[in-house]
C-alpha cells in the first residue's frame, strides 16, 4: 500500500469510535491510528469498525493502513484494565500488548507499531526498540517507530545502539515546539515518515497566516485544507481526528490541491515555519 497522505486519529473518541472510523473510511481515509491505551483510545472499537467495513462495505483489512502503539506503564491509567502485566519485563509487556492489539483489531498483522513514548531511561527504550525489531523481523509488524520523541539523539541511538532506524516518527508539529524542526529535518534526511498531530489545533497562527489566506483565495479551499496540503508538501503526514463528515471530505481532498501556481505564498509560510536552513 502506498504511503497515506493523511491518517485518521482515533484518540478520545470513546464509544463513538466505531461509527467515526467507519465514517472516516467511507469518506476516503485509508489509514487509521490508534493505541493499546484504554486511557485515551478504544482500540477494540477500531477493530469493530474494521469488521463492519469489511462485512458491510466490502473494504478489506489489506486495503487499510492500521497503526497502533505500545504505551509504557506511565502512560496507562492503572484504574482501567491494562493490556499487559506491568510486573513483567519490557519485552514481555510489548509482546503481550501486541497480542492484545491483534485481538482487538481482528487482524494477524500491524502495518505500523510505535512506542507511544520513550521509556524512563535510554537503556529501557533500547530494550523496547529491539523488541519491536524482533516483531518486525517476524512479520507481525511491517513498520516500526516512535511517538512523542523530540530529541534527535534518541533517534540516533535507536539506529546506532538499538540496531535499526525508525520507519516512522509521530510528534506534535505545532508552534509551541517551533514545529519540531530538528526531528523533522532528521526524518527528511533519512527517509523516515514524519507524522504530525496537533497540526491544526496547535498552530492557530498558521491558520491565520496571510499566506494561508492568499492560498485559500486563489484555490477556493479552507485554511485547514491549505495547511494540511502545505504540511504534506513539506514532508509531513498529518493526522486528523475530525468528527465532522464535511471536514472528513475536506481533509482527504486536501492532497489533491495543486499549489504550483501559489508557490510564493507557500514559500512565505515555510520561511516562518522553518526559520533556519534545516
Amino acid at each position: 500500500m502506498a504511503t497515506a497522505k493523511i491518517i485518521y486519529g482515533t484518540a478520545w473518541k470513546k464509544e463513538r469510535t466505531t461509527a467515526l472510523v467507519v465514517s472516516a473510511v467511507l469518506h476516503g481515509f485509508r489509514a487509521i491510528d490508534t493505541a493499546c491505551q484504554p486511557k485515551h483510545y478504544r482500540e477494540d472499537l477500531v477493530g469493530a469498525a474494521l469488521q463492519k467495513l469489511q462485512h458491510e462495505h466490502g473494504i478489506k483489512r489489506e486495503d487499510l493502513f492500521v497503526q497502533t502503539k505500545y504505551t509504557p506503564i506511565d502512560g496507562q491509567d492503572r484504574s482501567q484494565p491494562l493490556p499487559y502485566d506491568s510486573q513483567t519485563d519490557i519485552e514481555t509487556q510489548i509482546k503481550t500488548s501486541v497480542r492484545t492489539s491483534l485481538s482487538n483489531l481482528h487482524t494477524t498483522y500491524l502495518d505500523s507499531l510505535l512506542l507511544h513514548s520513550p521509556l524512563k531511561t535510554l537503556a529501557q527504550t533500547l530494550i523496547a526498540w529491539r523488541t519491536l525489531i524482533g516483531l518486525q523481523d517476524s512479520g507481525v509488524v511491517r513498520k516500526i517507530g516512535v511517538s512523542n520523541t523530540y530529541n534527535v539523539a534518541v533517534l540516533e541511538a535507536l539506529e546506532r545502539d538499538g540496531g535499526r532506524r525508525a520507519d516512522v516518527v509521530q510528534n506534535r508539529w505545532y508552534e509551541g515546539n517551533d514545529w519540531d524542526n530538528d526531528v523533522w529535518a532528521y526524518c527528511q534526511k533519512h527517509g523516515i515518515q514524519y507524522q504530525s498531530f496537533w497540526t491544526l489545533s496547535g498552530s492557530p497562527s498558521l491558520l491565520r497566516h496571510a499566506s494561508v489566506g492568499a492560498i485559500c483565495a486563489a484555490k477556493g479551499c479552507t485554511p485547514a485544507q491549505a495547511l494540511f496540503r502545505i504540511a504534506q508538501l513539506h514532508g509531513i503526514t498529518p493526522l486528523s481526528g475530525t468528527t465532522n463528515e464535511k471536514h472528513m471530505d475536506d481533509d482527504v481532498s486536501a492532497a489533491q490541491i495543486d499549489l504550483d501556481d501559489v508557490q510564493s505564498s507557500v514559500e512565505d509560510l515555510l520561511r516562518d515555519i522553518r526559520p533556519q536552513n534545516v
